[in-house]
């Protein structure tokens, strides 16, 4: 989701088009303002990616929305105020084939279930939803999106496996407010890959209280962890041990930077080893490995050693030879 202010659309388009750079597959724009709701026909045009439209209680933001050709709009029907409210969005979305998210937030829950329930437990959000997705179907509204975020990964993937059981409407998967990138990605991973490594969810956001690359770079990483997404580059390494020979730290940074930086379109694993226990198996293992001994390393490729390379040359040899894997590697 894009930190700009919307309105401020050359901001918010080169955050979209950095986010798309990144691998984002869909960019959620903030739509508080009636200025914001302007700007929306500029950005979907210039857009390279889908735009979904966030709105909460104003239904002419989300009419806006509509009219501006956004993929999605996320917005609560029961927070719209009036029926005839909720009807209109309803009604002008699916005459344009545009779906509906509704997005329920532990931090956000009704008054209601929160005196039933004493905090915002998984049954009380699933309460919640279930609730637009009624007023959503009085309308003859079936194209629905659920997401029930909380903030605590635990009762987050109880909630959304109490809508993957009793519904079958698509789900976006999130824990909210997570935190700082390094603490974010941690409840984020252990959430969102919890659930979809059970095959639950269609759509993520890692929620970090840092730029907003950093949501995407984290949730690619969350998706390579579980062989979904788009091709990359797998990088393994050996943990901290005692066993570790030379400088294996800084060659596992050098060719994750790298890595990342580059970006490579391709389904590979790289392991990087440091001792003789482990290194050879899992080097041998792996697409491309790398086993270090004193000062040189053997150079593995899909189990046939190619030799030894200088331990100052590695990083070279391995970004020279991820270079050329379509050239002859298979």
């Amino acid at each position: 989701m894009t930190v700009a202010k919307t309105h401020d659309v050359p901001t918010t388009l080169a955050e979209v088009n950095g986010l798309a750079d990144a691998g984002a597959d869909i960019v959620r724009v903030a739509v508080p303002r009636p200025e914001d709701a302007a700007a929306l026909p500029e950005i979907v045009r210039a857009s390279p990616v889908p735009i979904v439209a966030d709105i909460h209680y104003n239904h002419t933001y989300a009419l806006a929305a509509i009219e501006a050709g956004v993929a999605k709009v996320r917005i609560n029907p029961g927070n719209i105020g009036k029926q005839e409210w909720e009807r209109e969005v309803l009604l002008a979305a699916k005459e344009a084939g545009i779906p509906i998210r509704i997005g329920v937030n532990a931090g956000s829950l009704e008054r209601d279930l929160l005196d039933k329930y004493g905090y915002p437990r998984p049954e009380a959000l699933f309460e919640s939803a279930m609730r637009h997705v009624e007023i959503c179907a009085k309308h003859g509204f079936e194209d629905i999106v659920i997401s029930v975020k909380h903030s605590d990964p635990t009762f987050m993937i109880q909630a959304y496996r109490l809508v993957a059981e009793r519904t079958d409407y698509p789900l976006h998967l999130g824990v909210t407010e997570a935190g700082s990138e390094a603490l974010g990605t941690v409840k984020s991973s252990i959430g969102i890959g919890a659930l979809l490594a059970d095959g639950i969810g269609d759509t993520i956001r890692v929620s970090l209280a840092a730029p907003s690359v950093k949501e995407v770079e984290a949730g690619h990483a969350i998706l390579s962890s579980l062989r979904l997404g788009r091709p990359g580059v797998n990088v393994i390494a050996c943990p901290t041990c005692g066993r570790l020979v030379g400088d294996l730290f800084s060659i596992v940074k050098d060719v994750e930077e790298a890595v990342k930086s580059r970006n490579f379109n391709k389904n590979l694993t790289v392991a990087l080893m440091g001792c003789a226990v482990n290194g050879p198996g899992e080097a041998r293992g792996a697409d491309l490995g790398v086993s270090l001994g004193r000062g040189r390393a053997h150079l593995f490729r899909r189990g046939e050693v190619l030799g030894t390379v200088p331990e100052d040359k590695i990083v070279e040899t391995v970004l020279e030879m991820i270079d050329n894997w379509d050239q002859g590697a298979d």
